[in-house]
């Protein structure tokens, strides 16, 4: 009888413990795209009040990539590319934006607030 109920016992844990397991399994691929996608830092009002400074300005080749536009400037800025843009972003604030670029080609961003793409905040980022 006590083997039984050891036995019962460990059955007990082990469906538990692979139950417990399943989220992470989701998880991990989460987690596993997330690291696949290219991450590209954008600096909004630098190196002057109407310019964009991004961290690289060629993809390899199409796939995700998030753009994590910090505002640095003292204006009111956003970022537009490939048909999706950023709210306004307040200065000293940031925002990400996901694209994901389905073939190979050249993109143009700008600054959608009025005059601003015209001073200077423009530009193309080519996936290869």
């Amino acid at each position: 009888m006590r083997k039984r109920a050891v036995f019962i016992g460990i059955a007990a844990a082990a469906t538990l413990l692979a139950v417990a397991l399943v989220p992470l399994a989701g998880a991990s691929t989460a987690r596993e795209d997330a690291l696949a996608a290219t991450i590209v830092k954008v600096k909004a009002g630098a190196p002057s009040a109407f310019a964009f400074k991004l961290s690289t300005k060629t993809l390899a080749k199409p796939g995700k990539v998030t753009f994590v536009v910090t505002n640095v400037g003292k204006l009111l800025h956003d970022f537009k590319i490939a048909g999706k843009k950023t709210s306004l972003i307040q200065p000293g604030k940031t925002v990400r934006l996901a694209v994901t670029f389905k073939k190979k080609g050249k993109y143009a961003y700008l600054c959608t607030v009025p005059g601003h793409a015209a001073a200077g905040m423009r530009g193309v980022f080519t996936v290869k």
